[in-house]
């Protein structure tokens, strides 16, 4: 096949263009100048898209002896990524940017891209392993798995997609990537929102949405505190709560809701986070959909556990019921729906509650 490699610049994209290679397959590198305002160099684990990365992916493709093209998609990225990035926060949300640009920049604007040039299939260093039909699966390494950044991926995309990285263990892949002569094998991943390179999202958030003071309550309507602007929290959050009056019996408090519209966060004790009903809307169906009463596998957050459940109703918003709650399930976050290994699709939550209770959905 004529096969598109995304080569972001580290490790794990160059060896899934290696192995692109090595299978026989025609294969172009590209990468993808997402930044407006790249830095020259990245700092440890933080941030990417720097011209360092650009550099290191030309390095790499000269190493595996196939052409290399940098692709601005700076202004897309801005808009699909980042802006809705933002909105989501502004209106009380907590986005997952990776998969937006999972669903909107890798396997959109560059797949539909690939597809126009000729090309057959775009490859990323994604841990994740495809099957025939086709069907996502999980990666081997259940550590380094990604497919729930991926479960926005419809059929149609999966056929034009190619993951060689599942079947392997990160540490291999740094090992073979030494192998093959490729400097960058002991470059260390990036971990942070790429575009929020320090790592301090609520700055960063206050730059772009300006100060919103508001107050902090509690579950009975009581001022404990206040904020400079309720974007800054998510469900679930601890620290830096900077909360003025302490609960009654000493514990701890999280937020347990954000109100854009009256600009209030709401705290209270652990137990109220958990849920035990979520409700998501927007779903993507990696094959079949699932039908009312099936029994999945349901993970919301990227590196939260997979936990049992059932679908009770499927429609313009997909309702699930946990065999036992999860912690702090936020509106704006995915919730990816699994049988065994197998991705059955995602959506984004827009509520979760326990179902025993009355209480407030999120």
């Amino acid at each position: 096949m004529r096969v598109l490699a995304a080569m972001s610049g580290g490790v794990d994209s160059a060896v899934a263009a290696a192995r692109a290679v090595e299978a026989g397959h025609d294969v172009v590198g590209v990468h993808l100048a997402l930044a407006r305002n790249p830095a020259t160099l990245r700092t440890g684990a933080r941030g990417c898209c720097t011209i360092e990365d650009a550099h290191d992916a030309r390095r790499a493709a000269d190493v595996l002896g196939v052409p290399f093209y940098v692709w601005d998609l700076a202004e897309r990225f801005e808009r699909d990524v980042v802006e809705d990035f933002v909105a989501e926060y502004a209106a009380g949300r907590t986005p997952n940017p990776c998969v937006r640009c999972n669903e909107r920049i890798k396997f959109s604007a560059l797949l539909d891209k690939a597809l126009a040039l000729g090309f057959d299939a775009v490859c990323t260093g994604h841990y994740a392993r495809l099957e025939p039909g086709p069907e996502l699966h999980r990666a081997v390494d259940a550590e380094k798995d990604q497919s729930y950044v991926l479960a926005v991926l419809t059929p149609e995309r999966l056929e034009h997609a190619l993951f060689p990285l599942g079947d392997t263990r990160k540490a291999d892949v740094r090992r073979e990537a030494a192998a093959r002569g490729l400097q960058l094998a002991a470059k260390p991943d990036s971990h942070d929102i790429c575009f929020v390179a320090d790592g301090d999202t609520r700055t960063w958030l206050g730059e772009r949405l300006g100060r919103r003071p508001g107050p902090i309550l509690d579950a009975d309507g009581e001022v404990v505190g206040e904020h400079d602007g309720a974007y800054a929290y998510t469900v679930g959050q601890r620290h830096g709560l900077r909360l003025g009056r302490p609960s009654p019996d000493g514990k701890p408090r999280y937020v347990l809701e954000v109100r854009p519209a009256d600009d209030a966060v709401v705290v209270g004790p652990r137990e109220q986070l958990e849920v035990d009903l979520v409700e998501a809307a927007g779903a993507t169906w990696c094959g079949p959909a699932p039908q009312a009463g099936d029994a999945v596998g349901v993970q919301v957050r990227a590196h939260g556990e997979e936990l049992p459940g059932v679908v009770e109703s499927v429609g313009p918003v997909v309702r699930l019921r946990l065999d036992r709650p999860v912690r702090a399930a936020a509106p704006g976050q995915t919730a990816a729906l699994y049988t065994g290994t197998r991705v059955v699709g995602s959506g984004t939550i827009t509520a979760a509650r326990r179902a025993a209770s009355a209480g407030t959905a999120r």
